[in-house]
């Protein structure tokens, strides 16, 4: 479906002065190049000029059967006629044609000998371009400058070169040997008069890749980038050329792509072929098998060629239009950058693929998958069209009309991957196209495009004497197939008089084998009038501005319809495809240009704001399919929260009603964290929209933190009138709980508060944090604050405020990080934090978070334990008892460090801070190496100091080194610690190395008692532990015997009975 708007696309138009009829007709670089009737004569005109002043004229080697100018390279590539021979030439620097008695230079491709080539590209050049077969269609490649030539069966790819005057000199001197005296000296002397000019390059080309076509015979080509397209009669072929440096081995065609070609005579009759339409991977299916043949010589690179897209067209009647003009035609890959793109450097991130019947045309993108973005179906036959950045422009026999296109809707999700979010929104690509007004002229013949200008070349007599003879020719031929398939129909006994479907079936030319055989109509040589216009469009923002003022039209009649909206997309499309133009006006610009491309873009943002925020109006108040729309686009309108709800008020006639896409937008507004915190009025009114359209929501609006200068008095009734009608719940009860601390009612706020059990409170917080804190979520850098209610309960119901932290922790509604600065702005961070810590050690599971809490607390309890007073007389949570017994990363204290820890200490912090300490080192998850460092504070001339300082060396597993300290600072703790530790494997060190140390000090402290003491254990261990000889080797040699007979005859005993 096309729908049509009256909105006029043209500004204004003007004639071209041309002195001759014009026959052929292209533009580029700022100039429109007319071929006169004849073909042997070229005028350019400046476009960009009021009046269209011509540039220059010059004559042409042949007959020019087509031309195309390339705006890369400013050169001209013909097709032309000469005696019967056809030439493919290039004319480059035909600028230089303006000058009187300009030199021309003709050189064939790659002879870069004299002429131009020595005076650095001061005068025109024509290229003579050897081919083996005749050229039929040419196309330049708007991004690199390369020629593609279209010859009967195969495709000719050149690739643009520019040689550099310092190049060309070096290829002089190795063929100056070979040139008379005279010709040495004119060469040098021309080349002295140009030497400043240094950096002038001299064009050439390159043949690179030549791709055989067996089963196609190009009409038209196109090339962009890496694409080519080839344009049949009824067929489309688009291909993609990926060049590696590798040789790379060539598919061999499939046995039913080495079939020999259709035969030329098939009787009278042709097979039609059935519509087709493969895209992407799947054209590689088709019946066209394509051979690469590369022949570059200078990059090494070799081309592989791989298939994009096919189309394949049935020829069908249509009114006005015979079946044997149905054939394609304008032919067009279109390139389109982005703007973080640079156009000089770059592959476009879009390309597009148009081509057109007479009767419906197609637009493909091509990039990041195929697909069909729209189909243009014309109200009459369509001669030629021309794709543009913002639309594009058809011509009939007597019409210029003008269609919007969806490159933008394209480019647009290439270029930002948040469209189609809640942050960004753009029409769809899949949008329905609409005509615009058109303009009527007399004899259209050709179109053509150059920015805004639109040349169009019309005709009075539009039909030639050769075109009448033709119609005579063509109706005989189908009288003679009427006649011949009547008596086929006879002879099988059907009589196709009696049949009206046959005898419509026979009415129609399509089962000649002549119905694809067409020739490109002659310039007329009688004619009566033609005229050569250039018509202007209207600026895109003026466009657009008439666009808005089409649009309030149907928003008077229809605010809600589909066709406002569908008008305003046109229009956002339209600002988008101008503000991608805008970004490569910027990077080429330069001072004042680059001054004034930066004004216009600001235009052009305001605009697109403007547009956006329409848009956002019409979903806001559209049907629940779409009204989620109505939130990115409001987004990017940068309106206030204010301003939206000024645009979305009641109508008159529905004083209570407001749009599904507006809720739906206060509603993520309200969930966002946003530094806009509206003022008491606008709060009020918000409570207000929910309270009527949607009740439930009233808790969540309340705990937004842009609602913090709602009226808590007013919001209260709404809460007690929600909970009357809905019933009670916990986030409610809460949530009227804040309201009343608002208004100072302590009293109320504590029955609240104890409505519920601690436990289902912090239910409550989980489902909705922001009663907690605001910020928060998946981001650790979200800034986060705590709320009023934070504030009363760290100080009245602290247990609460921490179970309630860890909650939101455990069910990722805040990060460890947001949970400290909660409590730093709370003003306990040696307090609370550290409960929190603690509390969340007993909760989480997650590794990394417990290896950071369990490194946290050991290091808090060491400051605790250095400090020489305590840091705060708060009483903990939880003790380490509590710990001990309710968290498997506090271990239950070692039997030998109750020996060692002290009855009293200083205070109860410092001995809760040793207790919590001593059992995480006992526990099994602290990593002993992390707090080794830290506990190089502490001094071992203390007992408690002395004993973290052993437990770290016991879990580093330093047994000798730990039972030497013990027996030197406290040996009544020896035998228990030797119980507790020396187990199992490590069971030997009782008699390799505490015996020995204990005999040894005993010798020196006979009558230490503890020694004495510890000896005697020592030995009653060994005893069970070795065998008689084992124990006899351990006594030492001047040990009394009957201290020592007494272990080894329970040694002996416990052998025997073993």
């Amino acid at each position: 479906m096309v729908h049509v708007y009256n909105c006029h696309p043209f500004a204004s138009q003007q004639i071209v002065q041309v002195e001759q009829e014009p026959g052929l007709v292209c533009s580029g670089g700022g100039a429109l190049f007319v071929v006169t009737t004849g073909g042997c004569k070229v005028e350019a005109y400046n476009l960009e000029k009021e009046g269209c002043p011509l540039i220059c004229r010059f004559a042409t080697m042949g007959t020019v059967r087509r031309i195309q100018h390339s705006t890369i390279g400013d050169y001209l590539v013909t097709i032309e006629e000469k005696n019967s021979a056809t030439y493919l030439r290039v004319y480059t620097n035909w600028r230089f044609q303006a000058e009187e008695k300009a030199r021309v230079g003709v050189r064939l491709l790659g002879h870069l000998l004299r002429g131009a080539s020595v005076w650095g590209g001061v005068q025109m050049e024509i290229i003579e371009i050897p081919l083996s077969e005749h050229p039929v269609a040419v196309a330049c490649c708007s991004v690199k400058g390369d020629l593609l030539v279209g010859c009967e069966n195969t495709l000719v790819l050149f690739t643009l070169r520019r040689h550099t005057q310092q190049n060309l000199k070096e290829n002089q001197q190795e063929l100056q040997s070979s040139w008379s005296n005279a010709e040495q000296s004119c060469s040098q002397s021309r080349g002295r008069t140009f030497s400043p000019n240094l950096e002038l390059s001299v064009l050439d080309f390159e043949r690179s890749v030549i791709l055989h076509l067996s089963q196609i015979n190009p009409k038209e080509v196109a090339l962009c980038g890496s694409y080519v397209a080839i344009q049949a009669e009824l067929e489309v072929l688009v291909l993609k050329l990926e060049a590696t440096t590798e040789r790379t081995a060539t598919e061999e065609p499939s046995e039913s792509l080495k079939c020999a070609d259709f035969p030329e005579d098939q009787g009278d009759f042709l097979l039609v072929p059935k519509h087709q339409e493969l895209l992407g991977d799947r054209a590689k299916d088709c019946d066209i098998p394509v051979n690469v043949e590369q022949t570059g010589l200078e990059d090494g690179r070799h081309y592989t060629a791989f298939y994009v897209l096919f189309r394949r067209f049935t020829p069908e009647f249509f009114q006005g239009c015979s079946v044997e003009e149905m054939q394609l035609h304008s032919l067009q890959l279109y390139p389109m950058f982005t703007s973080k793109q640079s156009v000089s450097v770059d592959e476009p991130a879009c390309m597009f693929c148009f081509f057109s019947l007479p009767t419906a045309g197609h637009l493909y993108s091509l990039s990041g998958g195929v697909e069909h973005l729209s189909a243009y179906q014309y109200p009459e036959k369509v001669l030629q069209a021309v794709l543009t950045d913002h639309l594009l422009h058809v011509i009939t026999k007597n019409a210029l009309q003008s269609f919007t296109v969806r490159c933008a809707a394209v480019a647009a999700r290439v270029e930002d991957p948040y469209i189609d979010t809640t942050m960004k929104a753009c029409p769809p690509c899949s949008l329905e196209v609409c005509a615009l007004r058109m303009q009527l002229f007399i004899g259209l013949r050709s179109v053509c495009a150059y920015g805004r200008h639109v040349i169009l070349l019309s005709t009075a007599d539009t039909e030639t004497p050769e075109e009448t003879e033709r119609h005579t020719q063509r109706r005989g031929l189908e009288l003679k197939e009427h006649n011949m398939l009547t008596g086929i129909f006879l002879a099988v006994g059907i009589d196709p008089a009696t049949t009206p479907a046959l005898e419509s079936l026979l009415s129609r030319p399509f089962l000649s084998k002549r119905w694809a055989i067409s020739s490109p109509k002659e310039t007329s040589t009688v004619g009566h009038g033609w005229n050569l216009y250039v018509v202007d469009t209207v600026p895109p923002l003026t466009l657009y501005q008439e666009m808005v003022e089409y649009s309030q039209r149907y928003a008077e009649n229809n605010p809600q319809g589909l066709s406002l909206r569908h008008l305003l997309g046109e229009a956002h499309l339209l600002l988008r495809s101008c503000l991608l133009e805008s970004s490569e006006r910027q990077q080429g610009g330069e001072g004042a240009r680059k001054m004034a491309a930066q004004m216009h873009r600001e235009e052009l943002e305001e605009a697109f704001r403007q547009n956006c925020a329409q848009l956002g109006d019409s979903f806001s108040r559209g049907s629940q399919k779409d009204c989620h729309l109505a939130l990115p686009y409001y987004r990017m309108s940068r309106l206030s929260v204010t301003e939206v709800i000024s645009r979305n008020r009641p109508l008159p006639g529905c004083p209570h009603s407001y749009g599904p896409g507006f809720l739906f937008y206060l509603k993520h507004y309200l969930l966002e964290e946003t530094d806009q915190i509206l003022c008491q009025e606008d709060a009020d009114e918000v409570t207000s929209i929910f309270s009527q359209s949607e009740p439930s929501m009233l808790v969540s609006v309340c705990a937004s933190p842009c609602m913090m200068n709602v009226d808590p008095a007013a919001t209260l009734q709404m809460l007690q009138h929600l909970e009357d009608t809905s019933g009670v719940s916990v986030p409610l009860t809460i949530t009227m709980a804040t309201m009343m601390l608002r208004l100072g009612n302590m009293a109320r706020y504590t029955e609240l508060m104890e409505r519920h059990a601690e436990m289902m409170l912090v239910y409550g917080f989980i489902e909705e944090p922001r009663l907690l804190l605001h910020g928060g979520g998946g981001d650790k850098h979200t800034e986060v604050c705590p709320t009023a209610l934070a504030r009363q309960l760290a100080d009245s119901q602290p247990g609460l405020l921490v179970a309630g932290m860890v909650a939101l922790h455990e069910n990722s509604k805040v990060q460890l990080e947001q949970a400290d600065h909660i409590f730093k702005e709370l003003g306990c961070e040696n307090t609370l934090q550290v409960d929190l810590w603690e509390a969340m050690l007993m909760a989480s599971s997650q590794d990394a978070v417990i290896q950071e809490l369990l490194f946290r607390l050991a290091s808090v309890y060491i400051d605790r334990l250095t400090a020489s007073e305590s840091p705060t007389k708060h009483k903990s949570l939880k003790s380490a008892d509590d710990l001990i017994s309710s968290c498997s990363h506090y271990g239950a204290l070692y039997p030998w460090l109750t020996v060692l820890n002290p009855v009293q200490i200083s205070s109860y912090q410092h001995w809760e801070a040793l207790h919590k300490l001593q059992s995480l080192l006992c526990g099994p998850s602290l990593s002993v190496g992390s707090v080794a460092p830290l506990l190089e504070s502490l001094s071992e001339e203390t007992l408690w100091g002395f004993s973290l300082h052993l437990l770290c060396a016991t879990r580093r597993g330093h047994y000798g080194r730990s039972i030497e300290q013990l027996l030197d600072r406290c040996p009544q703790a020896i035998i228990a610690y030797a119980n507790h530790q020396l187990q199992d494997k490590h069971m030997a060190l009782w008699w390799q190395k505490l015996l020995p140390e204990l005999c040894n000090r005993t010798r020196s402290a006979a009558d230490n008692s503890i020694l004495l003491g510890a000896l005697k254990e020592t030995l009653v261990v060994v005893a069970m532990e070795t065998s008689p000889t084992e124990f006899l080797e351990l006594i030492p040699d001047d040990g009394t015997a009957s201290y020592f007979l007494p272990h080894l005859l329970t040694c002996s005993q416990r052998h025997l009975l073993a």
